[in-house]
């Protein structure tokens, strides 16, 4: 049985599974994700990666290669980390540690792209020609479906809708701009903007959210952080048009608290743009790592 090796790293988490030909998970694990460290190379996140993977690799069979990917901006071809605010790492050399590491062949991918992969292809997406798949969780990004081929832009960071300036005097963001998207719609920003307008420190945005029913306050924040994922969305729509919109990460499980009111922001708020159809993704947390599983075995089959 042929198995795969496959790590998605998110800002908070490791994530990483074997699996087989069929994306079923043999064996799985997870690690916190070290604090960033701004500026650095990326080794203690590389380093933790290299831990979990082991101990996986001892675990199981023969795992053939290794999918993995990354936030930020990410040169795919030379397998680098090149910028990404939420781990705090300039071109950090993720390909060549891995595979040094590990002595197996390291496909990089960019995570929402790998997330957005699997989703537009086995999950919410199925069926459609022109989507866009937005990861709302410690920051936001997204990725792009058109004409039924996913668009990967020239720098390999196409849907980068997270640093898509929203509010002139928002809150600055890791990368250096003011007012991005994810500083206002994200799952952090959800929980700092509750802290900030009440004083009263909350785990994350899962608190804001469980606070609705009963906290004004909590509406409030709600509020904003959906008019500014509607504005985002809505910016996205005038360029591609997009069918469908397919929402993931740790915001999305919020469901119709999220959707209903999403919806009817875009409703309120578009002029010339097409609204497009909301859907919450389906493979949950499991897209990045199905995601890279499956960019690893494209890699493969074309090699």
């Amino acid at each position: 049985m042929t198995l795969i090796l496959a790590v998605d790293v998110g800002g908070s988490a490791i994530k990483a599974e074997v699996q087989d030909a069929d994306h079923r998970p043999v064996l799985a694990g997870r690690r916190a994700t070290p604090a960033a460290e701004p500026g650095g190379d990326g080794r203690a996140v590389l380093d933790a990666v290299v831990e979990l993977a082991r101990d996986l690799l001892a675990a199981t069979g023969p795992v053939t290669a290794v999918g993995i990917g990354v936030p930020g901006i990410v040169d795919v071809a030379r397998g680098v980390g090149v910028y990404s605010a939420n781990l705090g790492w300039r071109d950090a050399p993720v390909a060549a540690h891995l595979g040094a590491a590990l002595d197996r062949p390291v496909v990089v991918s960019h995570d929402v792209a790998a997330a957005g992969l699997a989703e537009l292809r086995r999950g919410a997406g199925r069926g459609a020609t022109d989507a866009l798949f937005v990861v709302i969780g410690t920051g936001i990004a997204g990725a792009v479906l058109t004409g039924g081929s996913m668009i990967v832009g020239s720098a390999g960071q196409a849907g980068e809708i997270g640093h898509i300036p929203i509010r002139a005097t928002g809150p600055v963001c890791g990368c250096g701009g003011r007012g991005c998207l994810e500083t206002l719609a994200s799952a952090r920003a959800v929980a700092s903007a509750y802290t900030a307008r009440t004083g009263r420190p909350v785990a994350g945005a899962a608190d804001v959210l469980a606070a609705l029913p009963t906290d004004a306050d909590a509406r409030a924040v709600w509020a904003d952080a959906v008019a500014a994922l509607a504005d985002g969305l809505l910016i996205t729509q005038a360029v591609l048009a997009s069918e469908l919109v397919v929402l993931g990460g740790g915001l999305a499980t919020a469901g119709p608290a999220l959707l209903d009111p999403l919806a009817a922001a875009l409703r309120e708020r578009a002029t010339v743009q097409t609204v497009p159809r909301l859907r919450l993704a389906e493979l949950g947390e499991r897209a990045g790592v199905v995601g890279v599983a499956m960019a690893a075995r494209d890699h493969q089959e074309w090699a």
